[in-house]
């Protein structure tokens, strides 16, 4: 009996070896396993900020728990299966806060129309890879343009976590202040950001989940947090999925919003990929790796089943590299990632344990990685730099990352035609400068 038992289990690991290649990329089902959970423990944060941040544009956030459970699961399945990467996919950090604080609040368009605008601006994504244009743009757009999208997006998100924890509040005066310092949520949103970076600087993966858990254990003595069981089935999602608005979202209005989920998505997830997979040692001297294709095409088909299902675009998680740092280099990684996030959806009632200050440190971690590649940026040429800054620092000042990188692309184009050097200018960068001038002028 216990031969058979062995036996089975010597086939099914020589299947996976098979499927995903094991032997060939010198790792094996155990190293593939651990190198999964490590990345789940990382990025795991995202079932309890997403549904807070779409909970802010009037969708049930324990509905929203679901989706982004069933979304990561599928997508990093998809993506193990599919394009054999060690890459998992979850809903995009930046991309859920200009959806549900910009386009939802700001602007006062209902969630379903702005899902709508995340299922065409995917759908455009889509159209760019199938036609081979994505890697195009991604070569012609400028180094220093993309850090400053990148950097700009990471504020933002930083403001939001400062305005969640209450460290920063509005004021008629100054626009902003700072808050009351001796509140016990303020304080406990401040200790939620040192946990996680203390714990980040000592090698702990799951620094952003025992983050959430301390300080969501800690709004128990607070009356803040109230038990309500571990695990039960997890909620209908009829009221959410399928609701998007595809007709609504085709308005003028709607036009830079669109074209923003779509460059935004773009950048983050071909960059994220590109990094991952370099970290694992698959890029080749030309800068691709195997299966690239394939994944772009799974990158961008999550995001267009994630606007359907309800909730906001999907990217490749950068988190992906914690997992390759321990081994992994297959999609196996990915698929035990997808598996886990599966599972974790029959835990649904922790996520209204959960008090917005326990997540507002992870917004403002995200927010240090993300501005981070700003010492990247070559700020002794001004054309250059100044561009890069004003894409930055306007996503956050105007409360729009649309309006970042619209004043972002134009002033580069100013920049260098001002300054006699045209001829570094590239049909990508034209273009998109003029469709934000055109959208400026003919929608604002």
């Amino acid at each position: 009996m216990n031969n058979d038992v062995s036996d089975d289990v010597k086939n099914d690991s020589n299947h996976l070896s098979r499927l995903f290649k094991l032997h060939q990329h010198g790792t094996d089902v155990r190293t593939e396993t651990i190198a999964g959970m490590t990345t789940f423990l990382t990025m795991v944060y995202i079932v309890f900020v997403n549904p807070q941040i779409l909970g802010a544009a009037q969708m049930d956030p324990k509905v929203v728990f679901v989706t982004t459970c069933l979304i990561a699961g599928i997508g990093s399945i998809a993506m193990g299966l599919v394009a054999n990467l060690p890459v998992a996919l979850a809903p995009a950090m930046g991309l859920n806060a200009f959806f549900a604080f910009v386009v939802v609040g700001a602007m006062g368009v209902s969630w379903q129309t702005g899902m709508g605008a995340i299922f065409w601006g995917a759908v455009g994504l889509f159209l760019l890879t199938l036609f081979r244009i994505r890697y195009w743009m991604i070569s012609n757009i400028p180094i220093n343009l993309r850090i400053g999208i990148t950097s700009g997006i990471g504020l933002f998100i930083a403001l939001m976590g400062l305005k969640n924890a209450g460290v920063i509040v509005a004021n008629k005066e100054t626009l902003v202040t700072i808050g009351n310092l001796s509140s016990h949520s303020v304080l406990l949103g401040i200790l939620g950001f040192f946990i996680i970076t203390v714990l980040s600087s000592r090698q702990f993966h799951a620094a952003v989940l025992i983050s959430i858990v301390v300080t969501s254990c800690c709004g128990l003595f607070f009356g803040d947090v109230h038990f309500s069981g571990i695990y039960s089935m997890p909620p209908s999602i009829s009221g959410v999925t399928g609701e998007v608005d595809l007709s609504g979202a085709l308005s003028l209005n709607l036009a830079g919003i669109i074209f923003s989920f779509m460059l935004i998505n773009l950048f983050d997830s071909s960059g994220t990929l590109i990094g991952v997979t370099d970290k694992a040692g698959l890029i080749d001297s030309e800068g691709k790796f195997p299966g690239m294709r394939r994944a772009l095409y799974v990158d961008s088909v999550s995001s267009v089943a994630g606007a359907f299902i309800g909730t906001s675009s999907v990217t490749a998680y950068i988190e992906s590299t914690s997992g390759v740092a321990v081994g992994g280099r297959t999609g196996l990684t990915a698929v035990v990632v997808g598996i886990l996030f599966l599972l974790v959806m029959f835990f649904s009632p922790l996520v209204g344990m959960v008090p917005t200050y326990a997540t507002a440190g992870a917004l403002i971690f995200v927010g240090v990685l993300m501005t981070s590649s700003l010492s990247r940026v070559n700020w002794d040429d001004f054309t250059e730099s100044v561009p890069a800054f004003i894409t930055t620092v306007m996503m956050p000042f105007s409360f729009s990352i649309t309006e970042g990188i619209a004043l972002g692309f134009m002033s580069y184009c100013i920049m260098k035609v001002f300054t006699g050097r045209w001829r570094e200018l590239n049909l990508c960068v034209i273009t998109v400068a003029v469709l934000f001038a055109l959208k400026i002028i003919l929608v604002d």
